[in-house]
């Protein structure tokens, strides 16, 4: 069936189809002829606040999505303001603040315009959001949560207030676009996602992560042949984290034999610094009282670390070899640990 292309001379259009040609504008929301309610992110586009009982609703462009009628572009010039309901006596509530467009064509209403509207929740012992009801085409801005009387201030959430960008934009958002095409891309606060046919890979951020200095348990020491103080960090590559290690052991002997049985650590990782599984490593050692350059170093599941492969032998033969080097560096000891 033939339609009207637009920006061709002569050519008239319908509300409907102008509403339906401005999808192509923003992303798509998983539907051929679909599009992605928001406002543009980074412009702080219809920010509610709260200031007392003042609800304000700061000025903005949204775009409102409505199936099977296209995009509504709604310019809201000037702020809007509303006045918070009085709390309940015994029990909270939540009130939501949203967009609401009214299209006669759509609703039968009688109206061609919009407005922001506040609409006070139901109090309740586990409260939820309102919904609109006789109101077709809207958009959410912003939850406000209110406690009982003497229960504390009231306050403004923006979280469901959407975001929309151009078609190949990054979107930010706390859950993934719907029905993703390969090569999209999203920010989930934290990484960069892209979209590979099947699944998300993770392209996080660089970021600088502060090393960690553990206490040591008796009988180990830091900075051992100077190769620093021991430190710890966990990073994040490609989506895996990874327990990464650097500095030097000092190590002392209690009648030839390694103290605190090789456990260096005067207490064990916390759980988020710990492997699944057990992770067996090797660190380079020195050459005095050493017949090994290496000791294995088992960084074990339940936070504890262990130097394993030293001797108590005071004879150094080839059977029994001495292996009680003064100390142990760490260096470049790295492991997943998700």
């Amino acid at each position: 069936m033939p339609v009207n292309p637009t920006w061709i001379d002569g050519v008239g259009m319908s509300g409907y189809l102008m509403r339906r040609v401005d999808s192509v504008l923003t992303m798509h929301n998983g539907n051929a002829l679909g599009a992605r309610s928001g406002v543009i992110p980074g412009a702080g586009g219809l920010n509610v606040t709260l200031s007392g009982t003042t609800i304000s609703v700061g000025s903005g462009i949204a775009l409102v999505y409505y199936a099977g009628e296209g995009v509504f572009r709604v310019p809201m010039t000037s702020i809007s303001t509303a006045t918070l309901q009085a709390a309940h006596a015994t029990l909270p509530r939540i009130d939501l603040v949203y967009l609401r467009v009214w299209c006669n064509s759509v609703d039968g209403s009688g109206l061609n315009t919009a407005d922001i509207v506040y609409l006070p929740g139901t109090a309740a012992s586990t409260p939820v959001a309102p919904t609109p009801t006789g109101t077709q085409i809207y958009m959410p801005l912003a939850t406000i949560s209110v406690p009982a009387s003497g229960g504390g201030a009231a306050s403004v959430s923006n979280a469901v207030r959407p975001f929309t960008v151009a078609p190949g934009g990054i979107l930010p958002s706390t859950t993934a676009p719907p029905s993703p095409y390969v090569g999209q891309f999203y920010d989930n606060g934290t990484d960069l996602l892209r979209y590979n046919g099947s699944g998300w890979d993770t392209y996080q951020k660089v970021v600088t992560t502060a090393w960690t200095q553990p206490t040591l348990a008796s009988g180990f020491t830091h900075n051992g042949n100077g190769n620093g103080n021991v430190r710890y960090r966990v990073v994040t590559t490609e989506g895996t984290r990874y327990m990464e290690w650097r500095g030097g052991l000092g190590i002392t002997y209690s009648s030839n034999a390694i103290q605190n049985g090789g456990n260096f650590l005067n207490a064990a990782l916390a759980a988020s610094f710990r492997p699944t599984e057990l992770q067996s490593m090797t660190g380079a050692c020195s050459a005095a009282s050493s017949s090994s350059l290496s000791l294995k170093v088992d960084f074990k599941a339940d936070g504890t670390t262990q130097i394993v492969g030293t001797t108590s032998n005071t004879s150094d033969t080839y059977s029994t070899p001495v292996i009680r080097p003064p100390w142990l560096s760490l260096a470049g000891i790295r492991y997943p640990i998700s």
